[in-house]
């Protein structure tokens, strides 16, 4: 078969990472090329070619005609292929980093190239900024990267043959002997935008035991998310707490990984969730908050997360109760607004009801604000932590696992099983072969869409509210 990728850009990221993994994947059996809005900086698998009117929009610049990149894009394929090509794999393409993209997808169809659409992230969910109002591209072949969106698109209007559920592939983290002298550590090895929810993360620091140090491994890289961490390490630098930042410009991280008691996730949302299988094949525990919708399908194939918590409850009697409803209804009226999705109110109200039914608020619902009042209560009123352990036994004990050896082995061979090797090749070029031999008539019912992701049981200040 000879299929084409698509995507915005090469930049070292997620997206890319997967990008690369398909290819690599399928090379040996596929022919490929890899069409992209900005040439690489690094080297790259198979023939790259650049259509600049498929990368982000650029401020200040004028927007390129649709018709014209589509036939740039046809132009590209048939220089490699003068018959064509079976389909085209285009990531991520309903995040609206490009304004002309939905019309340039649309060009293409009529040319008659059959789309495969892969989902990693969608504006709906909690990226209103990032959100097309028109219409997403119908009669194309969809595919999700868990079973949460491709129930919410199912339930959107696709069909059974016309969305694809496409696990990523994990590289397992490298991890070697550590001359690292900051011993022992905890890891949390992400880039630490607003969603990781770091605040928690050094919430959980303070019930290390021993002289246990949080190390969090890399800066955010978007200037939205930089107030933010530049606050947390104020607040850590302020109260002389055991956490350490940026340890992955500073070392390697396989040393990292090698000197880490265990790793750690705080993060209240995820598109795949490698965090979560990642940590097993290096011989690491993984600790932290759970996130049900994306974790399920980790446990239906064998990995063992029970251990993980999926709420960290602080009493509501902690913070400005009314000034957190304030901000939580503006939020919840901003999103709405800019999805043009209006709620009825008193479906807000049953919400805000729920969430704090019990006296107390997650965490993780809370923005930064908020959560750092927590914790300067923690540090400076030991009572308030033995408070905070009876709401959550388990900060009692921080990643502490019944026979520890027994699940990392048992969740080592399920991920490895599942989650690398020949099977996602497999399961690759069966989708590639469906999609190109079987047309589809379908359409994504917007609304629908936007009322799923608007759960407001879990609709998070730190998610859906800018920081200020």
């Amino acid at each position: 078969m000879k299929i084409g990728f698509v995507h915005y850009h090469l930049k070292t990221g997620g997206v890319t990472t997967v990008l690369k993994q398909q290819i690599e994947a399928i090379q040996s059996s596929c022919d490929v090329l890899t069409i992209t809005g900005e040439a690489p900086a690094r080297p790259f698998p198979g023939p790259v070619a650049c259509v600049p009117g498929l990368g982000y929009d650029r401020p200040g610049t004028s927007p390129f005609n649709p018709e014209a990149v589509a036939d740039a894009v046809v132009s590209t394929i048939r220089q490699q292929w003068p018959g064509g090509c079976d389909l085209l794999h285009i990531h991520n393409p309903l995040l609206a980093k490009n304004r002309q993209f939905l019309k340039i997808l649309a060009a293409l169809q009529q040319r008659g190239l059959t789309l495969l659409l892969q989902i990693h992230d969608m504006a709906e969910d909690g990226r209103p900024s990032a959100y097309f109002k028109d219409a997403y591209p119908a009669d194309c072949h969809y595919a999700v990267i868990n079973s949460r969106d491709f129930h919410l698109l199912r339930q959107a209007g696709l069909q059974n043959n016309g969305i694809h559920l496409l696990y990523n592939n994990i590289d397992p983290l490298p991890h070697k002997a550590s001359r690292w002298s900051q011993k022992p550590c905890v890891l949390y090895p992400i880039r630490a935008i607003r969603r990781k929810n770091i605040g928690e993360a050094i919430l959980v620091s303070l019930f290390l035991k021993g002289d246990e140090t949080l190390a969090i491994t890399l800066p955010p890289h978007s200037a939205a998310d930089m107030p933010s961490y530049s606050r947390w390490k104020g607040l850590v630098a302020d109260n002389q707490l055991r956490v350490l930042f940026d340890v992955g410009q500073r070392h390697d991280f396989g040393e990292l990984v090698g000197a880490a008691r265990f790793l750690i996730t705080t993060s209240i949302t995820e598109g795949f969730g490698f965090s979560f299988l990642e940590p097993w094949p290096a011989g690491k525990v993984l600790w932290g908050r759970s996130l049900p919708d994306i974790c399920r399908d980790f446990e239906s194939n064998g990995v063992d997360l029970g251990h993980l918590y999926t709420r960290l409850a602080i009493p509501l009697k902690w913070i400005d109760h009314d000034l957190f409803c304030a901000h939580w209804r503006t939020a919840v009226a901003d999103a709405c607004a800019l999805f043009d999705h209006p709620l009825a109110a008193r479906r807000i109200d049953r919400a805000l009801e729920r969430i704090s039914a019990d006296q107390t608020i997650d965490f993780g619902l809370l923005h930064e604000k908020f959560q750092q009042e927590v914790i300067a209560r923690v540090v400076a009123h030991k009572p308030s932590s033995e408070a905070l352990i009876a709401h959550n036994p388990f900060l009692g004990h921080p990643g502490q696992v019944p026979n520890a050896q027994g699940l990392v082995a048992k969740n080592r061979a399920a991920v490895l099983e599942h989650y690398a090797g020949r099977g996602y090749t497999d399961r690759l070029l069966k989708t590639y072969r469906h999609v190109a031999g079987t047309p589809v008539k379908q359409h994504i019912d917007k609304s629908m869409l936007i009322d799923q992701f608007l759960d407001l049981n879990t609709f998070s200040l730190l998610k859906w509210k800018p920081y200020a």
